[in-house]
Parts: C-alpha cells; structure tokens; sequence
C-alpha cells in the first residue's frame, strides 16, 4: 500500500479515534518570563545553543519548527513528540514523522539547561523556544514565548497518524483540524507560511504529479511550468529524493511561500487548498502582493497561540531530565 494511501486511511480514521480534547485553560499558567527566578539564563542558554547549530547546519531550521508543530497538534504542547519507544510505538515512529530530524539538537539545548538549572526547564518549553530562535537565525522577526509547560509521560504512534494534518489535506480539513485546537482560519494560512523554509522529500505530493486521481494524471491546481520542474527532480514513485519548499530562498523566513502559492507554486495539497476559502485566499493574495506584510508580526502572535494548546501546567506532567524518556 502507498504511504500516502496508508497515512490518509489513517488520518480518517481520527473521527472514531479522537480520545481527547485540547484543553486551552491550562494556558493560563503560561507567561513570559516564567523561569525569571529559577532559571534566568533560559533564553539566553537556548539561544547561544541555537545560533552555534544555526551557524553550521542551517538545514535544520525547518524540522525544529516542524517539531514544535507536530508536537503540538498531537495530545498538545508537550514534548510527547521526543519521547522514545523500544518497540517504536511513540509518535516520533509514526510516518509523519519519520522526516522530523534535529533531535539530537533538542538534547544539546536540554543539556546545557539541566547543567545550568537542573530539574528545571520542560522539554515542551523548550521545543517553543527553539522554534522561535530558528525563526531568527532565518531571518524572521522574534516573539515573546511563554513559558511554564509541563511534559506529558505518554506518546503513542497511533495518535500522531491520526491527529497530524496530512500534506494532502483540503482546506475544509485544515481548517476543522484548526477549530478543534482552537486556532482560527487566519492561523492555518498564517502558520502554513513556515513552510516558507525547509525542505519536503518527493513522497509527500508525488500524487500530484504522477497520479492525482489515481488515473495517473497531474493536479490541475499545480502550475504546469512548476509540474514539469518538480519531475525533474522526483520520479514516479519516488521516496528517497527531496526538493525545496520554498525554491530559492528555503534558508531564509521571508514572505515569498505566498508569491508561490499564488502562483499555484504551492508544493503540498495543502498549500494548494489555501486558495480554495476565500479568507485564506484573500490572506495569501495579501500578503503575495503587499509591500510591508504583516506576515512576519502575524506569525510571532498564532505561534503564541498554537503553543498554549494542550498544555500542562502547575502539578500535571513532570520535567523531564531527558527529553527522550519519562523520568
């Protein structure tokens, strides 16, 4: 069976699979600056960390924000996405993410803060805050993150296949998968712009090149010109090869993945349903067109608001020493 097949059984799947709801009230215990008095150093330590990696291995840049993402979108912010499974049951062995890489990074940040603050700083805060810090280094505009997240203790394969959006998901998708984390429509369009770095292997929208309706026709949606540049560089079937997200300037976090998707340049099926509604449309048309974009402020405030989902605060959870394994 197709992985893309399989990832989008799975994905229907989470009407009968749901078992828990995103809870936004434990946000309250979030704020900024909330290990002033335990841990002042925090966002210094992570962000020396940050800028060394960022330094040598840009590349990493749009997996650290993917990870923050699909760590939130699954049981909510906290750090389930890193836990370890010796029978590869956690949800970092799930087949959405198997491309996540910068774990090893995630460790680097979690050693250094237990060195400097032992048994203080969550993975979950960290995750947040590396997020943000890669945002920077790539040339985007910094946010104020809140703190004060706990970790959960549970991470289950299951949950991330059917609670990650799929590439190839249409726009009523994504934006019912939003609601129910209490993100708005404005934050689907505004934080698919992250795809605006990093790269994406061949598998996750070969479909639409090769075999949109099983016909093995091409999306019709997808500029013709970009079609025939992506076939270069992905063959039928294609698992293994990778290309750009953002062609040309995918190291750095700027407003040109509007341009594109205006341009029906968008790679995945989801950047392509953002034209198909017409307050994201209108949002992408904006920001594609308007010198000045308020995408880089607008992104810093749905990246707050994506990282309160789900969290736990106060006495749920535990702080992890390593971020790969309960205490």
């Amino acid at each position: 069976m197709a992985i893309s097949k399989l990832i989008s059984i799975c994905f229907l799947l989470q009407l009968f699979l749901l078992a828990f709801s995103f809870d936004l009230a434990n946000a309250q215990g979030l704020k900024v600056g909330f290990y002033k008095k335990t841990c002042p150093n925090v966002e210094a330590i992570v962000k020396k960390t940050m800028d060394q990696v960022m330094s040598v291995a840009p590349s990493l840049s749009g997996p650290l924000l993917r990870m923050h993402f699909h760590d939130c979108f699954v049981r909510g912010c906290e750090g389930s996405v890193l836990l370890n499974s010796p029978t590869k049951q956690a949800e970092k062995d799930a087949i959405p993410n198997l491309s996540l890489r910068g774990f090893q990074i995630i460790d680097k940040v979690k050693s250094a803060l237990e060195k400097a603050c032992p048994g203080v700083v969550s993975c979950a805060d960290i995750l947040a805050l590396v997020a943000r810090d890669v945002t920077v280094a790539m040339k985007g505009l910094s946010w104020e993150v809140e703190t004060g997240r706990r970790d959960g203790r549970v991470s289950n394969m299951i949950e991330a296949l059917t609670n990650l959006l799929p590439p190839f998901a249409n726009v009523s998708t994504l934006k019912s998968g939003f609601q129910q984390r209490g993100l708005s429509t404005k934050d689907l369009v505004v934080l698919s712009g992250g795809h605006t770095i990093g790269i994406s292997h061949c598998s996750s929208f070969n479909d639409r090149l090769y075999n949109f309706t099983g016909k093995g026709d091409t999306d019709p949606t997808l500029d013709p010109n970009y079609i025939a540049k992506l076939k270069m560089k992905c063959k039928p079937g294609d698992q293994i090869s990778i290309v750009e997200m953002d062609p040309g300037s995918f190291k750095t976090f700027d407003e040109k993945y509007f341009t594109l998707v205006a341009k029906r340049r968008g790679l995945f099926g989801s950047d392509a349903a953002l034209l198909d509604d017409e307050e994201t449309k209108a949002y992408v048309k904006l920001q594609a067109t308007t010198h000045g974009s308020t995408f880089f402020k607008d992104f810093g405030v749905s990246m707050v608001k994506m990282g309160r989902v789900g969290v736990l605060t106060g006495e749920a959870g535990e702080i992890r020493k390593v971020c790969t394994m309960v205490n």
